[in-house]
Formats: C-alpha cells, structure tokens, sequence
C-alpha cells in the first residue's frame, strides 16, 4: 500500500501517537532541588533517556544516555520483561522506567536485563555486576541497596556492588517471587511486587504459585518454525495464582503475613511509609468485599482498620490506601451516591465531585485528581482537575478546561495539562509561594514530541435522556450542504473514557472525519469518570446497555448534526471491537458495518478480575454469559435480519484478549452463513506497537469502510 511518508497515518504510527518525545514519569526530589523524568530525544526516537531538570538554575541535564550505556547495541529484553510493557502498554524502548531511594538522589533502572545506577547529584552512572536479566530494581530508601527480581528470584545487592545475594528462590518453575501476577498488573493497577520498609531493613515480597492457573500457548502461525510460548492465563471461572506475601529481613529473617486468603485471595494493594504500619488492601474474588489491613512486619499479623462491602463491586483506585502523615487512613469511596475522599472516618468531599486519584498526601492537605459530580453546577465534560483538599475545604488548582494531574513532593509540584487547544500534554513545574501566596510557576520541562499538524474540530455535548457524554467531529473543510454517512468511534466500556477535554485524544477520530465521515464518541453507562452507579449499570448486561446508550446517543445528535443514518458504521478496538460487534449483529436496523479490533466475543476466555466483576462466575450465571458473549449471540442466525459487513481484525501474538475470541467468532459468523473479512496480524500485541502495521491498519479500515457504506 503506496502511502505518504508525511500522512496522518504514517505519521501516527512513526510518533506512537504523537507520545514519543513527551516527556514522563515525573520524580520531585523532597527537598525541591530537582524534576527526575524520562523523555527521548525526538518525536520520533523510541529509546527514552533519564533527565534532570535541575530547580535552582533552570537547567537540564541528560543523566543516562540508554545508546551510550548499551554501547550502541540493541536492546534485549527477557519474556518476562517484554511481558511487564505489554501490562503497562509500554511501547517506547530504553529507560522506561526507573526507582530512587527517598532523597531521589540514586536512580536504579534495568537496561537490556542489566543493572544500572546514577546519581542525581553528579550524573556519574555505573553497572552493577550481578545475576540477571534484571527486573524491576529498586533502591532502598536510604540507597544503601537496591532489591530487584532475576529469574524468579528476590534479590538484594550493595549500592557499591558489594553483597549480591538471594532473598528468596522460586522453589519451582511455577514459582515466582518480587513480580506482580498478571491480573494484578493488568486489571488491578498494581505493577509491583515488593516494597522497601522505611528503615531500609525489610521488603515485602510477593510469592506466586501459578501451578493452579490453566496454561495456554500463544504460537505465530506465520512462523511454523518457531515453538509456541506458554502462558498462565486465569479465564473467567478457573483458578487463579496463588499469592502471598512475606516479609523477609536483610538477615535473611522470614514471616508470612497472615490472612483470610481463602475469603480474601486478591492482594490489591501495597503502601509502606513511616507514617504507620504497612498497610495491604484484599479482596474478595466477587469483589464486593474487601479490607484494608495493617501489618506486623515482624510477626505477620495482620489487623483490620476498614472494611467495605458493595452489593454490585468495590473499585481500586490509585494512590489509596495510604496513611496521612499524622497516621489517619486515607482512602477513597463510594458513599452516597457519590465518590467520595475520605481522611480517617470522615468525608472530605461531597457530590460535587468525583474522585479519580489520590495523588500525593501531605500534613496540610490531600492532593486529588477529580471530575465534576452529578451534583456539580456545570458538568464540565471530559475535564479533570486537581483539587486541594483538607479540614477547611477544597480549593481548585487548575482551572483551563482540559485533564489535569500532578506528582508533588515537598514545595514542588509537576502539574500535567492536557488541554482541547494545544497538543500534547504540557509539563509545568511550581513551587509552594510564600505567605499564602499559592503555586508560583518556576519552570516548564521541554516536550520533543512533534505537533500532529492538526487540530480537531470537536464538539464536546450530551445525548439523548440519559445525558450520554459525547464527542462530535466533522471533516475540517465541511461547510453544512450535505448529510454525512456516520462512524461510531467508541471504547465504550469499564476503565475507558473517551469523550475528554483534551487535544491529542481526538486525533485519529478527526482524520477519520477528514476523509468524509461525522465521527461520533459516546462515553455511555460503563465508562468511568461521572457516578458510582453510572459505572456500575452494567453489572451483569454489558452488552445490552452499553449498546443502548450508543443508540440513543446517536439518535439524538441527528437532531442537532448532519448524520445520515441510512449509513451508519462503527470501529472499536478491545471492548470497542466487542461493541462494534454486537452492533452489527443485535442492531442491523442502525449499524451497517462495522470493524472489530481484538473483540473478547467467548466472554468466558477473558481474565477473572475483569470478568467476574461484571458477570460473575460462569459456573453460578451461565445465562450470563451467554447473553453477553457474541458467539451466542441471536443475531449471528436470524434470518430475517440483514446481514451487514464485518472486517474482523486480531494480532496472532495477543497474550491479553488472545485471537482464540475472534478465530471463534469468524467459525460462528461461517456458519450462519455471514460473509465478513478477517484481517491476521502476524506477531502483533494487544498494543499494536509495530510502524507499518499501526499505519497501514487506519488506511485498511478505511478502505473496508468506504466500501461497505457506499
């Protein structure tokens, strides 16, 4: 395919999403005197280097040079690694990511499954000679140390190199100790899988058995050659791993922490400061139980401090739990109706928000992202903002229209603006102003990324009854003469909002309008960022509400844009390529075609966390199932329905939603008798990473879009 090497697409591709370049990763030294973040030296370089940005004199200094370390080599990852950025949805290469002890004055980070430190201070790096690939290393709090995982293995070793030794050994292939399991970096926010304690003495580690989980093999058809790989995969209904949690002394010293495993078997989260006892969050595997423990780390033992229950689920969030430095319980919840922080037993915010993120806790205050509540004077669409929030009140710290967020550490906080008029997101650092005076800007850290050269036209609005959020974007050149055919463009579904307040985040749904379309996003029930039980509407009927709501959303713009909706399509990718789907197939009279990226369509086949939040277990509601997975669905052999066209697309390589969901909705649609077109994608992730593919699979579905709507 013949293609312009500075189109949209091609340009898309070669920049990540215009990502690369941006810087990231922000660490605020608690004294205030420097910005610790990651950044690549171009919009289009993949190999990401370690930055200071030093505060007293506004000057950057490269501090790790990933080439220059590597010595001009390529990288080589281990499957375990390659396996951790598939879970954070990692594609850049080099330093992605790094620790630092709690001066942030030593930076640990892996490199090609080696070890390297650096010194903020004076920049001088050096390896350590240790037992690798390295993963995940991480200092001590007072850089005496650094632990990190090697083949299984909690490992511990001198900042000086001195020392290198074992923690604790996987006693099994099975086994696994430091690393988080997968549907605990995948679905629960929690990458990590040990902790430094305060005084530098002990970590707790996390031990996983994945003998109890179904194995699964993931091969390249168009690689015979090749040996498929094995993995554990916990589908809904079926075993999961078996994770505990040790606290292990530098002496060697070892003790469980004990708790209800049977009752509790997910460790969720993890938080050890010295305000207080290491704190872990369980839950439930229906996840509408769980409890916030404090933990002995000399025996053990475990006491409960929280309890929740929810008879739908309970959510995690990031940031909580945590301790306050006055040793109160910081925590998030859904209380009234609405999200709620909370310090100690008390609320500190009401319905007039809605809590997203804890993002740094203070003596004098609790930093929060959050969006407007139901209760709100002004639903402010898409926006989230950082609030201020202590005994006296709220205070607002943004206040343009766009997603907002912040690390802070000390005076000094990094605040992250992504804004409708400007593209990329803005990295600019503030300090705490003297006598009451507020943040006062210090500096702004340089972004690389390249300006995508556009600029959306994009109505932010709602839809229908429910006051469904949504996005409408019309080709740049339209003038109003004609009705346009429609292209549904949603997520749709838990965890994914995309109706936002922000540039970059329409740029492809704006290309799409470029070449002719009225592209619509719908943010319905499901997708986060409005209430608790907008959210949790779905519980059990994923398909038939979330689909509704893209209905309704649709009829009702038509009264207010030129849709035509003789022609109507829709894409999605992941749970919007299960949307797409069911759209075409339950919904013929509105949808005529449809493309479906790596669709979960067996709902069966997808992982535990996930699943059985919405659904529960197979084996107690398979009518559930059933009525929610598109292999079963009615409309695949109603013969009175038109059959519209299908292009189905899934990578080969997809260890997350595996091409098993779409290899069984290509023999259900054959055997209905359904024409539809499959597009394989040959050694392709969940995350599509790759330059020709990314490019070349926007013009494919173009293409299969035109066609079908013409």
């Amino acid at each position: 395919m013949t293609t312009s090497a500075d189109s949209f697409p091609r340009r898309h591709a070669r920049t990540q999403r215009f990502t690369l370049g941006a810087p990231r990763a922000f660490t605020v030294a608690p004294d205030g005197s420097r910005v610790l973040f990651l950044r690549s030296d171009s919009g289009t370089d993949r190999a990401t280097s370690l930055r200071a940005l030093d505060l007293a004199t506004g000057r950057e200094r490269l501090l790790a040079d990933p080439r220059a370390l590597l010595g001009g080599g390529s990288e080589q990852l281990s499957r375990a690694e390659r396996a951790r950025r598939e879970r954070s949805r990692e594609g850049g290469g080099g330093i992605v990511g790094y620790a630092t002890d709690a001066d942030a004055s030593l930076v640990a980070f892996p490199l090609s499954g080696r070890l390297f430190l650096v010194s903020a201070e004076t920049g001088e790096s050096r390896e350590l000679p240790v037992a690798g690939p390295v993963i995940d290393p991480r200092p001590s709090p007072d850089g005496r140390f650094v632990g990190y995982v090697a083949r299984g293995a909690m490992r511990v070793v001198g900042a000086g190199g001195e020392g290198e030794r074992a923690l604790a050994e996987p006693e099994s292939a099975e086994v696994g100790w430091g690393l988080a399991e997968f549907v605990a970096a995948e679905e629960m926010g929690r990458p990590r899988g040990f902790w430094w304690s305060p005084e530098s003495d002990r970590l707790l580690v996390a031990r996983v058995d994945e003998a109890p989980v179904r194995r699964w093999w993931i091969s390249d058809p168009a690689r015979p050659e090749q040996a498929p790989h094995q993995v554990a995969y916990p589908a809904a209904g079926t075993a999961n791993a078996d994770v505990r949690l040790f606290s292990i002394g530098l002496d060697g010293d070892r003790e469980e922490v004990v708790w209800d495993r049977a009752r509790y078997p997910y460790l969720a989260r993890v938080h050890w400061s010295d305000a207080g006892a290491p704190l872990i969050l369980v839950q439930a595997r229906d996840q509408r139980e769980q409890r916030v423990l404090a933990v002995d780390p000399v025996t053990g033992g475990t006491r409960t401090l929280h309890a929740d229950e929810d008879r739908v689920w309970l959510d995690l969030f990031p940031g909580v739990p945590c301790w306050s430095p006055s040793g109160r319980l910081v925590r998030i919840a859904d209380e009234g109706g609405a999200r709620v922080l909370a310090v100690g037993e008390r609320p500190l915010t009401g319905p007039q928000l809605h809590i997203r993120s804890v993002l740094a806790v203070s003596a004098d205050d609790v930093l929060v992202a959050a969006s407007a509540g139901e209760a709100a004077a002004e639903p402010e669409l898409g926006e989230v903002h950082v609030y201020r929030v202590n005994e006296l009140g709220v205070e607002r710290l943004t206040r343009e229209p766009g997603v907002h967020s912040a690390v802070r550490a000390g005076e000094v906080t990094v605040l992250l603006s992504a804004t409708p008029d400007r593209p990329g997101t803005r990295a600019r650092v503030f300090r705490e102003g003297q006598r009451g005076r507020g943040l006062q800007e210090v500096a702004v850290i340089r972004s690389e990324a390249e300006d995508p050269g556009m600029s959306p036209r994009v109505t932010l609005t709602q839809g229908g009854a429910r006051k469904i959020p949504c996005a409408v974007l019309m080709p740049r050149d339209y003038h109003g003469d004609t009705l346009l055919p429609v292209l549904m463009d949603p997520y749709g579904g838990p965890h994914g909002q995309r109706v936002t307040a922000a540039h970059n985040a329409h740029l492809t749904s704006q290309w799409f309008a470029d070449q002719g379309f009225a592209v619509v996003v719908a943010d319905g029930r499901g997708t986060p960022g409005r209430s608790p039980a907008w959210e949790k509407a779905v519980r059990d009927d994923l398909a038939a509400v979330v689909l509704q709501d893209q209905v309704d959303a649709l009829q009702a713009l038509a009264d207010d844009f030129p849709l035509d909706l003789s022609r109507v399509a829709v894409r999605g990718w992941s749970f919007g390529g299960y949307l797409a789907a069911l759209a075409v197939l339950r919904r013929p009279d509105v949808f005529h075609a449809a493309v479906v990226g790596a669709p979960v369509t067996d709902l069966r086949l997808y992982d535990t966390h996930y699943q059985e939040r919405y659904l529960g277990l197979p084996s107690e509601q398979p009518d559930v199932y059933r009525r929610n997975s598109l292999i079963d669905d009615d409309g695949l052999v109603d013969a009175v329905a038109p059959h519209r066209p299908m292009m189905v697309v899934h990578g080969f390589a997809d260890d997350n939603v595996v091409v098993a969901h779409s290899l069984r909705l290509s023999s259900a649609l054959l055997a209905a008798g359904r024409p539809h077109e499959v597009l394989p994608l040959s050694g392709v992730t969940h995350m599509t990473p790759q330059e020709e593919v990314a490019e070349n699979l926007l013009r494919l579905q173009l293409d299969f879009l035109r066609r079908s709507l013409a």
